[in-house]
């Protein structure tokens, strides 16, 4: 297995996720006097000394700092400000901190950069950064800045920004090292020493024939152990894990992880060799899909980034849609009691009841469906698993609602005697075995219809659940209660 190593020789990498930065902490210490041999400055001072143009004690304490602390602060300055510290760096370490920043503040400072200044930094930028970058310029500022970057990288920003997004094509990198399996150890040594500086990473290098299809990978480890006459074709891996561009970049993340890979190949459709997607661009991928995951259980858009930054028009209109449509929802509520009014105007004390009976079957669905989206999105569980996982749910919901029957059978008797509390106690099995039913088989639905199951969302079951509780309770009611209509 690969085990991710710090030997990415180009530089480290990556930003942190759009909408993830560390702005609440400062990025180079607490010490305020940039005068003091050795110490970092915080960035309240750094920011002091950007507004009087004191650019000297700034650029010391650039030395210093961590690419992803320096775009945490740059994140918070305008575009003039940003461009006036990224000149301070060299070409290189301006690359490499502009591919902390987030997308946002990305494309911010290309739109406010001359063309050439940032023909410059996409160069140095990795590959896989720079198309996505490119992505999210206009048509008008693609066209702008495309002749003036070199043929080469010209290409492979086409190439990688061609691909649909969400798929493992849209987050390869182009910088992968190869290699012919009729070289010696010796001589693949002194290759990959070559070529080092330029790849994304050496820590595996990929054997390719002479028309770039994939026949192994090699570690770099078994290299530098293989004797120096050793064949690579002797000592490669003839079976490696690989992907394909069209495979979604949420299976190629979840293999990167189950394997324990620092890359993974990527093939087009002719199984030859394009890119590879590496580890951290995977942390990347699961942090976005978990963050999408869990609006959705919450029922809230995905087009929210930073809640911090977010605008108010922009949380109003990401949480407004669904909230209205549920509101619609229960208005089924509300007819479900109105069509039982005579038995609860005979039965006034089942109105007591009422809301501790619908919201426990909307806890448990909610739990249920909160295990089931899990489990699917890990793969812990397939659609072929619903009907033994139905079974095992009816035991389980069964023995929570007899528990919390059991647990308001003396509130039942109080308020409205033996009557009321047998119609309480099974009301409260019936539901909670209906409301956990409904929780966990709502995602095995809409995986099958070929939707996301987190949409299975707790106030949508919530939603559900209401309707039919109230029903299962006052039908209950009025079959049990002798004076019921």
């Amino acid at each position: 297995m690969d085990t991710p190593s710090p030997n990415k020789l180009r530089r480290p990498r990556k930003r942190a996720p759009a909408g993830n930065r560390l702005r609440a902490r400062p990025p180079f210490g607490k010490s305020a006097r940039p005068d003091t041999p050795g110490a970092t400055i915080a960035a309240e001072v750094l920011r002091e000394l950007l507004e009087k143009h004191k650019l000297a004690p700034i650029k010391t304490a650039l030395k210093k700092g961590h690419a992803a602390d320096i775009a945490s602060f740059i994140g918070t300055l305008d575009p003039h400000g940003a461009w006036t510290v990224l000149d301070l760096l060299p070409l290189e370490r301006q690359a490499e901190v502009f591919g902390y920043l987030s997308r946002e503040s990305q494309v911010a400072l290309a739109r406010s950069a001359s063309r050439s200044k940032l023909a410059r930094i996409v160069t140095e930028m990795n590959s896989d950064e720079r198309a996505d970058l490119f992505k999210e310029l206009t048509d008008e500022e693609q066209e702008a800045l495309l002749p003036a970057l070199a043929h080469a990288e010209r290409e492979d920003i086409r190439r990688l920004a061609s691909y649909k997004e969400g798929t493992a094509g849209a987050i390869m990198s182009s910088e992968y090292a190869t290699l012919s399996p009729d070289l010696t150890a010796a001589q693949a040594l002194a290759r990959l020493r070559r070529e080092a500086p330029d790849k994304e990473t050496i820590n595996r290098a990929y054997v390719t024939d002479e028309d770039r299809h994939l026949i192994g990978s090699l570690r770099l480890q078994d290299l530098i152990l293989a004797p120096a006459s050793a064949k690579v074709a002797q000592i490669m891996d003839p079976n490696p894990i690989a992907a394909h561009v069209d495979d979604d970049q949420e299976e190629v993340a979840g293999k990167i992880a189950k394997y324990d890979m620092v890359a993974i190949p990527v093939l087009d459709g002719e199984e030859r060799l394009v890119g590879i997607v590496t580890y951290d661009d995977a942390l990347d991928v699961l942090q976005e899909e978990a963050t999408e995951d869990f609006h959705r259980v919450g029922t809230v858009s995905t087009t929210i980034i930073n809640v911090r930054d977010a605008s108010v028009w922009m949380l109003y209109r990401a949480r407004i849609l669904w909230l209205v449509a549920l509101v619609f929802g229960n208005i089924f509520s509300g007819a479900g009691i109105a069509a039982f009014e005579g038995t609860i105007t005979a039965y006034i004390a089942l109105v007591f009841f009422l809301p501790l009976l619908i919201g426990s079957g909307g806890n448990a669905g909610a739990q249920s469906a909160t295990l089931m989206v899990r489990a699917l999105a890990t793969g812990d569980v397939r659609l072929a698993d619903w009907g033994w996982m139905v079974g095992r749910e009816i035991l389980v919901a069964g023995l929570l609602g007899l528990t919390m029957a059991l647990a308001v059978t003396l509130i039942g008797f109080l308020r409205g005697g033996p009557e009321i509390a047998f119609v309480v106690c099974l009301a409260m099995i019936l539901i909670v075995l209906v409301g956990s039913l409904i929780g966990l088989s709502l995602p095995f639905i809409l995986t099958k219809l070929k939707l996301d199951p987190a949409t299975a969302s707790a106030p949508l079951i919530t939603s559900i659940a209401d309707v039919i509780g109230i029903l299962i309770y006052l039908s209950i009611a009025t079959a049990l209660l002798p004076d019921a209509p």
